[in-house]
């Protein structure tokens, strides 16, 4: 029975993921067992996740690194903040409205993510990937980036030999090496983060068609599946008690509504799509069942903020540098323009980052039970 762990995207909101990667280390405890051999990871979620695949510890030690490393975020270690910086950005976007849209030198970005890279090839060692496969701490990992040329999601997927790449529905698996690219390709947030060429494509965020999140960790023989989610509120009760903003929609909340659209609306409609399935299946009789390899129910658990991610970001903007402070502020990604959801996938401040962890640590404590039985053979 495979267990496979399935992190969402994010931006800065992937801190999250950790804080409850860290409460699951602390209640599963140590075990001869991996506690997930298949890891999916998508956007900022893809990056936790290779942090995790190649690390050379246990669980335990790979998730108290990753903390340390989210502990001391700075947005200076994700994207040059200057002023000139900043000014550059700007200038490139409004700059290829010239030329068609189209850049001929760098990607077309508000921002450079270079220090990124350097902060991804200084703590994740790839080459260990393979060696964890070969000692079965690993069946296999995937990151999932969006092929601008086709528009197809293409999870690119390290692992044991006898899985296969499929193509169905524009999702494509395919097995390869991983690498620095494939993490800045997943990430690349569109206008964001600029765009990574792999072997002659362009890619950018995965989580921008990626319908079906879950698709891939059964595509790699997932028999249940934990999802880490970044959606604003678990809460039913809180739904649509958002605060009424009196004035036309600024340039910040569009943008957070349609990175909302990508980062949480596919995983929330994917889980309540196989829950809806698993019903169904779960009324056919087990010796019917049996007969048919593909006709089982997927166990799921889902830990996801108990807090409106927003508001925490929209308490967090004034930690930013001046630069980006003065950006966000005048394109109204502040609470008080409505935009607060779009700081919320840019807002690499490590108090803000530090609050997320916090979270989601506490949030899967109060979920101890779920994750328990979730992990029971």
């Amino acid at each position: 029975m495979s267990r496979a762990l399935v992190l969402s995207g994010g931006g800065a909101r992937a801190a999250y993921q950790v804080g409850v990667l860290r409460a699951v280390s602390e209640i599963v405890g140590s075990s001869s067992q991996p506690h997930f051999p298949i890891i999916c990871g998508t956007s900022a979620g893809a990056i936790n996740a290779l942090a995790l695949a190649c690390h050379a510890g246990n669980f335990q030690r790979s998730v108290s690194d990753l903390y340390t490393i989210w502990n001391n975020l700075s947005v200076e270690k994700v994207i040059q903040s200057g002023w000139i910086d900043m000014a550059k950005g700007v200038r490139r976007v409004a700059g290829s409205f010239l030329t068609q849209g189209i850049s001929d030198s760098n990607p077309i970005a508000l921002f450079d993510n270079s220090p990124l890279r350097s902060l991804i090839q200084s703590h994740i060692n790839f080459s260990n990937l393979n060696r964890a496969i070969k000692a079965n701490r690993l069946e296999a990992v995937s990151i999932t980036a969006m092929a601008y040329g086709s528009g197809e999601s293409i999870s690119f997927f390290q692992g044991r030999s006898e899985i296969s790449k499929w193509r169905k529905f524009h999702q494509v698996g395919v097995p390869t090496e991983l690498n620095a690219d494939h993490l800045l390709a997943s990430s690349a947030i569109p206008g964001i983060f600029p765009t990574v060429n792999i072997e002659g494509v362009y890619y950018g965020d995965g989580a921008i068609r990626q319908l079906s999140p879950l698709n891939t960790a059964l595509h790699l023989g997932a028999s249940k599946i934990f999802v880490v989610g970044v959606s604003n509120n678990r809460n039913p009760a809180q739904w649509g008690k958002r605060p009424i903003v009196r004035h036309s929609p600024s340039v910040g909340q569009m943008v957070g509504h349609l990175l909302n659209s990508a980062f949480i609306d596919s995983m929330d409609s994917d889980l309540g799509h196989l829950e809806h399935i698993n019903e169904l299946v779960s009324l056919i009789p087990e010796d019917i069942r049996l007969k048919h390899a593909r006709a089982k129910v997927i166990e799921t658990a889902s830990i996801s903020p108990s807090k409106e991610l927003d508001r925490i970001a929209g308490r967090h903007v004034r930690y930013l540098p001046n630069s980006m402070k003065f950006f966000l502020r005048s394109s109204g990604a502040t609470a008080k323009a409505g935009g607060a959801a779009l700081a919320s996938y840019v807002l690499f401040s490590h108090k803000y980052c530090r609050a997320l962890m916090e979270l989601g640590y506490k949030d899967a404590m109060w979920e101890k039970q779920k994750i328990e039985s979730f992990f029971e053979d």
